[in-house]
């Protein structure tokens, strides 16, 4: 299921500033508000999935479990529960864990420009992807991650490269708390 709500525009201070249709902020490279949910299993492994490749940029990269935009009016939280059932076929709690700035420039002509709210959570249950956005997914140690990252970066999509090593600082720096 595509999104059709518009953007949340926002300001260095992640300050809402006005709303925009999705692929004009991505056109113009504007900064919008955004979330990444990165979900672990009990052995600490993390879930990718490949984008499906007819995603509207990234298609066929490897990311983090869920990422996507929250609708103008609705929670982030609630947003990011939302998406993951959408995407991926289940809900768990999410917890917020840090929040950053970046911009890509991306396939499509396209430029991604985020603040990207990065939440965590743990699954054990079954995975129904939906197949409009995912094409593959699997639990990976984050070991097997690191090598993949460092062999085939391009594989990966822009953001998963910058939140990756700072979500590793959390799980193993701070345990996690």
């Amino acid at each position: 299921m595509q999104q059709t709500a518009p953007l949340i525009l926002v300001n260095e201070s992640d300050e809402p500033i006005g709303t925009m249709e999705k692929m004009q902020a991505h056109r113009e490279g504007l900064l919008h508000r955004a979330f990444s949910i990165f979900i672990f299993n009990r052995k600490r492994q993390m879930l990718l999935h490949q984008r499906a490749d007819e995603k509207y940029h990234s298609g066929g990269l490897w990311t983090n479990a869920c990422c996507s935009h929250p609708i103008p009016g609705e929670e982030l939280i609630i947003s990011a529960q939302r998406r993951l059932q959408e995407e991926m076929g289940f809900q768990c709690p999410l917890e917020e864990i840090f929040s950053f700035v970046y911009k890509a420039e991306l396939d499509n002509n396209l430029v991604e420009h985020e603040f990207d709210h990065v939440l965590v959570g743990t699954y054990e249950g079954d995975i129904v992807p939906n197949k409009e956005e995912v094409q593959d997914f699997g639990y990976y140690s984050v070991d097997d991650i690191q090598r993949l990252l460092e062999k085939n970066p391009e594989d990966f999509t822009a953001w998963f490269k910058i939140a990756f090593p700072k979500v590793m600082d959390w799980v193993f720096v701070s345990g996690g708390k």
